[in-house]
């Protein structure tokens, strides 16, 4: 892992100054992070995967939409059972991911 890579990310978490930091930039920070810390920062992860997966531009979009979802389901599922935030996020995966598939 480079860790000037890992530097940046966390450095533009912090400078971002919220609580989830959302959109592509959110995606490479957390999937980049969550790499390093899963039980810090992989719910974050599932959390904006599936937000992303709404969004426009991959409404659309039913192959990129479906990805993001399993990679949701998939994140949040690896977290620890332990985790506050693992059942939040896995039901919330889930739930989207049942929406959009038969």
């Amino acid at each position: 892992m480079d860790q000037d890579m890992v530097m940046l990310a966390k450095v533009r978490l912090l400078g971002a100054n919220r609580r989830v930091v959302r959109g592509t930039e959110g995606l490479w920070i957390y999937r980049l992070l969550a790499r390093v810390e899963p039980e810090v920062y992989g719910s974050k992860l599932a959390y904006v995967l599936v937000e992303e997966s709404g969004s426009p531009r991959v409404r659309e979009v039913p192959g990129r939409r479906l990805a993001l979802l399993d990679e949701a389901v998939a994140v949040a599922t690896a977290l620890d059972r332990a985790n506050p935030f693992r059942a939040k996020v896995l039901e919330r995966a889930l739930a989207a991911r049942a929406r959009i598939a038969p």
